[in-house]
C-alpha cells in the first residue's frame, strides 16, 4: 500500500521529469533531473555506474526527489526515502523502457560503450505536498 494519496498518484505516472537529491559520503548535496518509474509504491530510477548520483546513492542511500505537475507550479510532490536495492539486473531494459515513455523511441539513444546500467529502488518513507 502506498502512502501517496490518491490525488496526487498522477504526478507519479505522467512521465513527468523527477528532480532527485543525493548526498555524497562527504555530505554534499547534488540535484539531477532524472526518468523515473513508479512501481508497486517505490520510485525507481536508473543511471550508469561510476556517476555522480550512482556514486552518491551507493555512499549514502537517503534520498529526495521533487515532482512539479507542469499545468500547476504550485502542485507538487516531495519524496523523501531509502535506496533499498541497487541492481545491475533488468537495469539496461529499464532504460529502454523509460527511453520509450519520455521520448518515445524503441532504445535508449545515449548508450555509452562500457556503459553499464544500475536500476535503483527507492522506499518512500515521507511526502510533503502543496
Amino acid at each position: 500500500m502506498s502512502l501517496i494519496p490518491e490525488k496526487l498518484v498522477d504526478l507519479l505516472t505522467s512521465n513527468l521529469f523527477g528532480h532527485l537529491a543525493t548526498v555524497s559520503a562527504e555530505g554534499i548535496p547534488q540535484v539531477t533531473p532524472v526518468w523515473f518509474r513508479w512501481v508497486n509504491g517505490k520510485l525507481e530510477v536508473n543511471s550508469a555506474k561510476g556517476r555522480l548520483k550512482d556514486r552518491n546513492m551507493r555512499a549514502n542511500p537517503h534520498v529526495a526527489m521533487s515532482i512539479l505537475d507542469p499545468k500547476n507550479s504550485y502542485r507538487y510532490l516531495e519524496l523523501r526515502g531509502k535506496v533499498v536495492e541497487i541492481t545491475e539486473e533488468g537495469a539496461s531494459e529499464m532504460i529502454d523502457q523509460l527511453a520509450q515513455a519520455y521520448m518515445g523511441v524503441e532504445k535508449y539513444p545515449y548508450h555509452q560503450p562500457g556503459d553499464v546500467r544500475v536500476r535503483y529502488v527507492i522506499e518512500v518513507t515521507k511526502f510533503t505536498t502543496m
